[in-house]
């Protein structure tokens, strides 16, 4: 992309931007010290930190949420009388799940087939990238027109509300006219895209105990209680026929209006293999985007490899609600809590607890800022039009900045497209999204201060 003096300059920074996303994705910065030890995340925040103070930010801090992470923070000054804009993503990771499954180390990135492959690529240690590009290009071109207020969190993928909880507490630190979430992404390659709503989600782990002890299956099997075929039932019993989700008491029929989802184009990204059957009623968007969807993450009980003929006394499983616009995470919650409660089986004990929590959130697209994004897409993308789609991930921070600053526009865009696969094995990022993502925000930045001054 060589069509005005911002993309060429971003162009000519992707070899920088692809070394410094080598760096970055080295660091296994998983928020979980069951899964990485938390020397890898201090690292990775560390690192960012070195970052924003290479690019002039001012007041570089790295914050300790409550919740036991890090968030870094940053602030770059602009002209007099300009509006300030908040810029997010995370530098915190999913794990790597199976490592043979992937076909290059997850934490090493590698160039195949056009794109970058690698934990974080685009989820979400790309956004921290893409945000550094749209400065620098303006840098480059005239200097950045707003002041720019740089988080940077530690802990997004956990759920587990830290950064909400500093914002809360710290409220004068984040305030904005503006806020761009790097943590979504185009509805697929090429196709410029706001997100319009999240689902929220909650996370619950169930244990279910039936016994003081493992029994011989040939000596009791048949009259003691299996704790893993009473968790089964339980699991069993949140989906319908169809695949559906249905927990008492919480409505499952919404409808999604605006941007639709084929099933050819679903099965594609989703990689369902042939003959299987998509779950669900209603159009994918309906699925996806406007209703919830319980998915039954983990189980612990005893592997296949070394298990013995003998009946389970404990089973546990974590399981994730994603919760559309509309409905309260906690009022979900509480429902999921009753629900498991009435179809544990066998009169087993069950005891359950909650490890996170986020609310939807559901952005205004009319709003002056989204016209400012659109025309900058439409330069970034030579003439393609924005869309505005839903997004079925959770960003809990979204609904707290709303509630903190009731007068910002949140605007959510991203490298996280279908082909990124974000979460699974073989993660990775488009360095042409990359590239135009960053284009537009810069361009985004420059009619965004226009738009103020009118």
């Amino acid at each position: 992309m060589t069509s005005n003096p911002i993309a060429e300059t971003v162009a000519s920074l992707m070899p920088r931007a692809k070394a410094e996303l080598t760096e970055l994705v080295a660091f296994q910065s998983v928020a979980d010290v069951a899964v990485a030890p938390k020397s890898e995340c201090e690292a990775a925040a560390n690192w960012v930190a070195g970052a924003l103070h290479a690019e002039g930010f001012q007041d570089v801090a790295l914050l300790d949420t409550p919740d036991g992470s890090q968030s870094v923070y940053g602030l770059l000054p602009g002209p007099e009388g300009a509006p300030t804009v908040l810029l997010y993503a995370h530098y915190d990771v999913q794990p790597k799940l199976d490592e043979s499954a992937w076909a290059t180390p997850p934490f090493e990135l590698t160039e195949r087939n056009g794109r970058w492959y690698g934990r974080g690529a685009a989820d979400c240690k790309g956004g921290f990238i893409m945000h550094l590009l749209a400065l620098r290009a303006l840098k480059s071109n005239g200097g950045i027109p707003v002041s720019v207020k740089m988080i940077v969190e530690g802990s997004e993928e956990q759920g587990t509300g830290g950064l909400e909880q500093y914002a809360e507490a710290h409220p004068e630190l984040l305030t904005a006219d503006a806020v761009v979430i790097g943590d979504t992404g185009n509805f697929r390659v090429g196709l410029p895209t706001v997100t319009a709503t999240l689902r929220g989600m909650t996370m619950i782990r169930v244990r279910i105990d039936t016994l003081e002890g493992n029994l011989h299956s040939g000596q009791f099997g048949g009259a003691a209680p299996d704790a893993l075929a009473a968790l089964i039932r339980v699991l069993d019993s949140l989906r319908a026929e169809d695949g559906s989700t249905v927990i008492d008491g919480l409505p499952a029929q919404a409808r999604w209006d605006g941007l639709q989802y084929s099933e050819d184009e679903f099965r594609k990204d989703a990689k369902v293999l042939d003959g299987v059957g998509l779950t669900g009623n209603g159009t994918v968007a309906d699925r996806v985007w406007a209703r919830p969807a319980v998915t039954v993450i983990g189980i612990d009980c005893h592997p296949v490899a070394g298990a013995t003929p003998s009946i389970p006394a404990s089973a546990r499983a974590q399981i994730s609600l994603r919760v559309p616009p509309g409905q309260d995470a906690a009022e979900a919650t509480e429902l999921l809590f009753a629900h498991i409660e009435k179809h544990t089986p066998f009169n087993a004990r069950v005891s359950m607890e909650q490890v996170g929590q986020g609310q939807a959130f559901q952005a205004d697209v009319t709003s002056p800022a989204y016209t400012s994004m659109a025309e900058a897409m439409r330069v970034a993308y030579r003439g393609e039009e924005m869309q505005a789609a839903g997004m079925g991930g959770s960003i809990p921070l979204c609904n707290t900045l709303a509630a903190l600053y009731p007068d910002a526009e949140i605007l959510l865009i991203g490298l996280s497209e279908p082909e990124a696969q974000i979460h699974a094995v073989n993660e990775s990022v488009s360095p042409e999204e990359l590239e135009r993502l960053s284009v537009a925000e810069a361009l985004f930045l420059v009619n965004y201060a226009e738009s103020k001054k009118a």
